[in-house]
């Protein structure tokens, strides 16, 4: 009997190799949460906290406060008169501040409606939350206030998947006088502490309950704070945010806010865009990381809520690269801070190799402890190539040739890394096949298990080329020899990179095209250089690139808009004619806005304005029925389906490169661009969009102001 020997694919990139049961971070719950549609969420830098509608975190839940990777709270529930509060609404305040307006069911004594309950809940250096009381019977009414709490101190990776049971190793400490409940956690060199401050003090404490025993006096107001410690680490910015009882200004100056005051201000007839904007630049200042690196204070994005609140490759360099015309402290925060953890050694278990760009990074127990590969994890092939298309992006916004020299020694790295480790078989393509047991099947942006397919459905071999990567590789040695001609002073290396991103391009159009359904890129080569023939939206993002022939870019911008790709939301990741086709796949029919933004890009590079506006236009609508939010993805059924886009039930919001995307949406209408220390404006507005006029936008060290209607615009130096 011969023994069938299995292939790595990318839902099983390692056959034989036992894993731990708890999945990488790229596995998503299959579920929609257990909090239901009308979870709220809080979030400030690396510290986010989920909860119901009510504001409580039920025991079991994916719910709860989560700081640097760890959960600090899994359960938080607030009773009176030991029953659950009848919600009145509830929402967001602030990405990191919520209210919840509630009040009581039916008591013994105590009726319906007679006590109103509001929290208030924030976040900055602390998980703050006030409770406040108000009694409008008219009579005294005696009744039982209790706060339950609960940790697990779960990594983020188990609170995905299966948490493991701690309580042998969880102490518990609390003061007699019911000021402070505190819980610690030890593994070898691992801490957490939950350590939950009370004012006024409760009643008493029982188990893990602070109860206070109240008289509600008619007309009256009672009021409880209750803190939540989040201690920052070494190299992190402590936060200078607003404060309970400080009148919700802020403290001091925080580079952040510096950030978003920096943006150009703007002046919009359409009222759907200004607040998509509004919202887009009130996100990307919630989801930043801010460090410090040397004597440098730097700010970039973290990709998003709740899953990944951290510092990632990919989705910090998109990120970036979108918002980099309203300003570019992002960009030159995200270039600096990856570059610190670039690639050095090889490193199977971390898949990290020499010039390499790193995935993600976390700092939960299971990563502290070498269970997970994740300080930093590389396991992606195309981060590398965006860190150098961003670097030159910057250097075009700016004209700063001492910030790009600074990065020569990683940019030569990074190069290397494309041509010797990137290229696993010498073919000229970039490819990609994990090597670790804990790794991700797919290192491209599509990084779920089937997020690459057939159009049957059915999975490729690894290593795997996908059509993006290469985009992306070409752009970037495109980019990188324009940098060597300029700041770099490199002729000779600018000669080789032209020369080799003509051949990829020559190449790449010979090996990827599929003549079928009147022709279209495949999504990648398989590791028998099969080309895998389903339909996606990446070959839109081939636009972005450049590397798409005129003649063949018509044909791929009809594909793009055609009914069975546009959905009328906006582009879906697959066609409706594929096998593999899930309207709630997560890469396999979903609409994503940072891929939407891109395209649209793409589409106007190769003077498609008119399709490029009409994406963009249907994701603006879209966000409309998402407080002005874009989610990470949602639904790709058709918009005859419904009469607001299906919401994807476990999308990150907010995700940093869908509150990015509108920007890139404006610079596209705009037709907005730096070349050479000018700053160029070519508009393609929409009718109904009216008149654009952004001030003080920043571009070579200068503030410049432009104004545009239509097909027309002009741009001149801020006074």
């Amino acid at each position: 009997m011969t023994n069938v020997v299995r292939r790595p694919t990318p839902a099983d990139p390692t056959p034989g190799v036992v894993t731990s049961a708890n999945a990488p971070s790229s596995v998503v719950r299959t579920q929609p949460p257990e909090l239901g549609p009308d979870a709220v969420a809080v979030v400030e830098g690396r510290s986010f906290m989920v909860s119901n509608a009510a504001g409580d975190v039920p025991v079991g839940t994916i719910g709860g406060l989560v700081h640097d990777d760890t959960r600090l709270l899994s359960q938080w529930e607030l009773t009176l008169g030991g029953a659950p509060l009848l919600i009145l609404s509830s929402g967001l305040v602030d990405d990191d501040s919520a209210a919840f307006f509630l009040t009581n069911s039916d008591l013994p004594h105590v009726p319906t409606n007679s006590v109103g309950v509001r929290r208030q809940r924030f976040i900055s250096d602390a998980m703050e939350e006030r409770i406040e009381l108000e009694c409008f019977a008219n009579e005294v009414q005696s009744v039982q206030l209790r706060l339950r709490v609960g940790t697990d101190f779960a990594d983020l990776f188990e609170i995905k998947q299966r948490v493991r049971d701690r309580s042998a190793s969880i102490t518990r400490d609390y003061s007699t006088d019911g000021s402070r409940l505190c819980f610690t956690y030890r593994n070898a060199d691992f801490t957490a502490v939950t350590d939950i401050q009370v004012s006024p003090p409760a009643d008493r404490v029982e188990e893990n309950d602070l109860i206070w025993d109240l008289r509600l006096e008619p007309g009256l107001k009672w009021q409880a704070e209750v803190s939540v410690a989040l201690p920052r680490r070494p190299t992190e910015m402590p936060s200078l945010h607003r404060r309970f009882g400080q009148g919700f200004d802020l403290v001091g100056e925080d580079p952040t806010h510096t950030w978003r005051e920096e943006c150009p201000t703007q002046d919009l007839d359409s009222d759907l865009l200004s607040r998509v904007m509004d919202k887009s630049k009130m996100d990307l200042v919630a989801l930043r990381i801010e460090q410090t690196i040397g004597d440098e204070t730097i700010v970039l994005p973290a990709a998003g809520l709740p899953w990944f609140l951290t510092v990632f490759g990919r989705d910090s360099l998109v990120t970036a690269y979108q918002s980099l015309s309203f300003g570019p402290r992002l960009a030159r925060g995200t270039i600096r801070s990856l570059a610190n953890y670039q690639g050095t050694r090889l490193d199977d278990f971390r898949d990290e190799e020499p010039g390499k760009i790193l995935h993600e990074v976390r700092s939960g127990e299971l990563t502290r402890t070498g269970e997970k590969p994740h300080n930093p994890y590389y396991g992606t092939s195309d981060a590398t190539q965006l860190w150098l298309i961003l670097l030159s992006e910057y250097w075009r916004w700016t004209l700063d040739e001492d910030f790009v020299r600074r990065f020569r020694d990683n940019v030569h790295a990074a190069l290397g890394w494309i041509d010797r480790y990137g290229d696993l078989d010498a073919d000229g393509y970039v490819e990609y096949a994990t090597r670790s047991p804990q790794g991700l099947g797919n290192h491209s942006w599509r990084d779920s298990p089937d997020g690459i397919a057939y159009s049957d459905g059915s999975i490729p071999v690894l290593p795997i080329a996908t059509c993006e990567i290469q985009g992306y590789t070409y752009d970037a040695k495109l980019r990188i020899a324009e940098l060597a001609d300029g700041p770099l002073r490199d002729p000779e290396l600018a000669e080789r990179l032209r020369a080799e991103a003509y051949q990829l391009r020559e190449r790449f159009n010979r090996d990827f095209w599929i003549d079928d359904r009147g022709g279209y890129y495949a999504v990648g080569l398989d590791g028998d250089k099969r080309p895998i023939d389903s339909m996606t939206s990446n070959m839109g993002q081939l636009l972005w690139s450049g590397i798409v022939p005129p003649e063949r870019a018509r044909v791929i911008a009809g594909q793009l808009l055609s009914p069975h790709m546009f959905s009328g939301w906006g582009i879906r990741t697959t066609s409706t004619t594929d096998r593999c086709y899930n309207p709630i796949g997560y890469h396999s029919g979903t609409v994503w806005p940072h891929d939407n933004s891109l395209i649209a890009h793409g589409l106007a590079r190769y003077g498609y304005r008119d399709e490029a506006a009409r994406v963009i236009v249907a994701m603006l609508e879209a966000a409309d029925f998402s407080a002005h939010r874009l989610p990470e993805a949602f639904a790709g059924y058709d918009r005859s389906y419904g009469r607001k886009p299906v919401p994807y039930p476990t999308a990150c919001t907010p995700q940093a490169w869908a509150s990015a995307a509108p920007l890139l949406f404006v610079r596209t209408l705009l037709g907005l661009d730096a070349r050479d220390g000018q700053l160029l404006i070519d508009p393609h507005l929409p009718t109904d969009f009216g008149r654009i006029r952004f001030g003080r936008l920043q571009a070579f060290g200068k503030r410049w102001d432009l104004e545009a209607a239509g097909d027309q615009g002009h741009v001149h130096l801020s006074r």
